[in-house]
């Protein structure tokens, strides 16, 4: 009797009969289960759909398989949800552009063709400073970028820039205005490392009937620490490389006995240096008191108000007064050697004197603290 009940039992588990009470009436089919049934959007026909749109493939009544989106030869990046009944793609699609989607789920499939819209205007990026053929750039370098139409949509654009060093630091970037945007760090970059810049910005959205165009990407290469601390009280700038002191230099600065005469205090960073430089009093013609009109040479600039360290051959003052318009001058050979030497975007840090550097004089940005710099971002804050 046990070995017949086992057979039951086992005849009842593999579904040769119905479980008691639920026996179908002579004649009536058993139930079949539905097949899944997949939605893919954009619908298949779909033009002039927006490439900020997404991709999305859902699956009822089942799990996804397969999806597959392509346009020509590339296929389109795209994540399930942890059920596999939802996948989104990843990246904005490419305007004008045709696309071929195809699923599966269980027995069922599903395909969809459609296209992009032509964009009424593109944008691109123009200029990535600071990015010379084979350039090394200072510890402080921000990365200054330009968009050749203004952005509307800041927080797409800047969703799609990205930065990836060899040896990472938190960064930001702030937007100065509708076409510039500057990322900076929270501090000095660590130096002799690569960082690359992408700015995956095909097909993002920069405002009504405005997408971006190509994709850019940069390499830009740190360089070594060289830091100088220049104090205006003492007279003597110290310069510091990979943190061993290289030079020390008697320097002279402004005379102080106007604004305009008087050094900016603050963490300056070098943008540019030129042999000679011609130099001319601001807002003065010929004649008038304090004109002047001279080359200079071995001059590398540190603000946009009319500050260098140069070469300067009044050994007499160096070290002893403060006798420029503004300047740092020291001997002529230290100042070739920091000609040289600098790389756009090592820092000058001055002290001494009662005028502060504006944030956005120059390349003062280190001026601003990185909690207030972080406000100018489109994605972690209001300005």
């Amino acid at each position: 009797m046990a070995l017949l009940a086992a057979a039951a039992l086992t005849v009842s588990c593999s579904g040769g009969g119905a479980p008691a009470g639920q026996q179908g009436k002579p004649g009536q089919a058993a139930t079949t289960p539905q097949a899944p049934v997949i939605k893919i959007t954009p619908e298949q026909g779909s033009t002039k759909v927006s490439p900020d749109k997404k991709v999305v493939v859902e699956a009822a009544g089942g799990v996804l398989d397969e999806v597959v989106v392509q346009a020509g030869a590339e296929q389109i990046e795209g994540k399930f949800n942890a059920d596999k009944t939802r996948w989104i793609s990843k990246s904005p699609l490419k305007p004008s552009t045709d696309y071929n989607v195809t699923a599966k789920s269980g027995v069922t499939q599903a395909a969809s063709a459609f296209k992009t819209l032509k964009p009424e205007r593109e944008f691109t990026v123009v200029d990535v400073t600071p990015n010379a053929k084979g350039e090394k750039i200072g510890v402080g370098a921000p990365i200054m970028v330009r968009f050749d139409q203004p952005i509307k949509d800041k927080a797409s654009v800047e969703a799609a820039l990205k930065v990836e060093a060899e040896k990472p630091v938190e960064g930001a970037w702030r937007w100065i205005d509708d076409t510039y945007v500057i990322y900076r760090t929270a501090k000095y970059w660590p130096a002799h490392q690569k960082i690359k810049f992408h700015a995956d910005i095909e097909g993002v959205k920069g405002g009504k009937g405005l997408y971006g165009g190509k994709d850019h990407e940069t390499t830009l290469r740190i360089g070594a620490k060289q830091i100088s601390k220049i104090d205006t009280r003492k007279k003597m700038m110290y310069v510091y490389v990979d943190g061993k002191k290289k030079q020390t230099m008697r320097i002279s600065a402004g005379m102080a006995t106007t604004r305009e005469y008087t050094t900016t205090s603050g963490v300056h960073l070098t943008m540019e240096r030129g042999n000679p430089v011609r130099m001319i009093s601001p807002g003065r013609k010929k004649g008038d008191p304090g004109y002047y009109d001279v080359m200079i040479n071995h001059a590398v600039r540190i603000s946009n108000s009319g500050e260098y360290v140069h070469a300067k051959n009044n050994v007499w003052a160096q070290g002893v007064r403060n006798v420029s318009h503004g300047c740092i001058n020291s001997r002529p050979d230290q100042a070739r050697w920091f000609h040289d030497t600098m790389q756009r975007g090592d820092v000058v840090d001055i002290v001494g004197t009662n005028r502060e550097l504006e944030w956005n004089n120059g390349w003062g940005y280190w001026q601003m603290s990185f909690k207030q710099w972080k406000k100018g971002s489109a994605l972690h804050g209001k300005a």
